[in-house]
């Protein structure tokens, strides 16, 4: 095995400081990211709800006669559905911890 050379993660370690200097973000970027990334996961999970409705209206339309179909779109609805419930629980448990800190 060869061994770790300590000049080199000290390199890599002055390297990664000093790209962090370049790339730091204000905190309104990261608010506006953020704020964006959470409108695109509400919106796929909305997508997938309005995709499982229509095929469910096509199918007692008898537009559609694949059951099988139908189900799957169903069931994707619902595991998004509950992994965005999930997740909304965990980020109100993370902000009740950070509440609860003393500084």
């Amino acid at each position: 095995m060869d061994s770790i050379n300590p000049l080199f993660l000290k390199s890599d370690i002055k390297a990664m400081n000093n790209s962090k200097m370049i790339n730091q973000v204000s905190p309104s970027q990261t608010h506006d990211q953020f704020a964006n990334a959470l409108k695109q996961a509400i919106n796929k999970v909305n997508e997938a709800q309005n995709v499982s409705d229509q095929k469910t209206n096509a199918l007692v339309n008898g537009e559609i006669n694949d059951l099988h179909e139908v189900m799957i779109a169903a069931q994707k609805a619902s595991v998004t559905l509950q992994t965005a419930t999930q997740v909304q629980s965990k980020a109100i448990e993370a902000y009740k911890e950070v509440m609860r800190m003393q500084l």
